[in-house]
């Protein structure tokens, strides 16, 4: 991974159109969350010191979406949110729209490519995005944690799954443990991080499944079961994550 560089799309503004030019495995349902298609753009265009990109060459190979917010502001307490990733996303804008200083970074997704995985790729974006907040002036990251492992155990409460280690200590949830080998701290859980909801022709369109059956859909790549409603025409995910701390001092 010599050949890897990392920089920020303030750096390399020419690469904000190629962040997208790689294969990930996010699944399709999630690129339907209504914050991220309003609010993705605006980190490019508003907060593009805060968005990495990782090229090999001329080939894209990892991204990292991170934002500064006020965590500490009043109402807020130093206390990360129930709502999560749609919440600190949401806070971010309004703290940018209002003037308010920030005082801490949460990262928002690292991303990398499929056919470069397993090379730790992961952490060297996770510290990447720990040294961009460390040169920008914060003493802290946090991130709502969408672990790796969750999906193959869809009907798992999240609160059992994040706190389940190995004999070693370490989180038994492959990403988590990445954050922990980083000097993370598992802070709380997210219940309600993000939520994604459709008419259950979207949900046919993005996943392959017939949703014709009142009650849990167990859809590939989702953390939770999707909750089906044909009476009413919708199905409904709601999304937990975990919560970690990055000290930066």
């Amino acid at each position: 991974m010599d050949g890897i560089e990392i920089t920020t799309i303030a750096e390399r503004p020419e690469l904000a159109e190629r962040l997208y030019d790689m294969d990930d495995s996010w699944p399709e349902f999630s690129g339907n969350d209504s914050l991220a298609w309003l609010l993705y753009p605006r980190m490019v265009s508003e907060l593009p010191e805060y968005v990495l990109i990782a090229t090999e060459g001329e080939s894209v190979v990892a991204r990292g979406f991170s934002v500064p917010f006020a965590l500490h502001a009043p109402g807020r307490d130093g206390v990360l949110p129930a709502r999560g990733w749609d919440q600190v996303v949401m806070w971010a804008f309004s703290d940018l729209r209002r003037g308010i200083e920030p005082d801490t970074v949460s990262a928002v997704e690292i991303s990398i490519d499929t056919g470069r995985q397993g090379e730790g790729l992961s952490g060297r974006m996770l510290a990447a995005m720990r040294d961009n907040a460390r040169a920008r002036g914060f003493a802290e990251v946090v991130a709502p944690v969408r672990p790796s492992g969750k999906p193959a155990e869809p009907d798992t409460p999240i609160h059992e799954y994040a706190y389940r280690t190995r004999e070693d200590g370490l989180p038994h949830d492959p990403w988590l443990r990445v954050h922990v080998r980083a000097g993370a701290v598992i802070d709380s859980i997210a219940p309600l991080s993000m939520t994604v909801t459709g008419s259950l022709d979207e949900w046919r369109a993005w996943t392959g499944l017939p949703f014709d059956t009142a009650g849990p859909v167990h859809v590939p790549g989702a953390l939770t079961p999707v909750h089906c409603d044909p009476v009413q025409g919708y199905a409904a995910y709601v999304e937990p994550n975990v919560w970690v701390r990055h000290s930066l001092t």
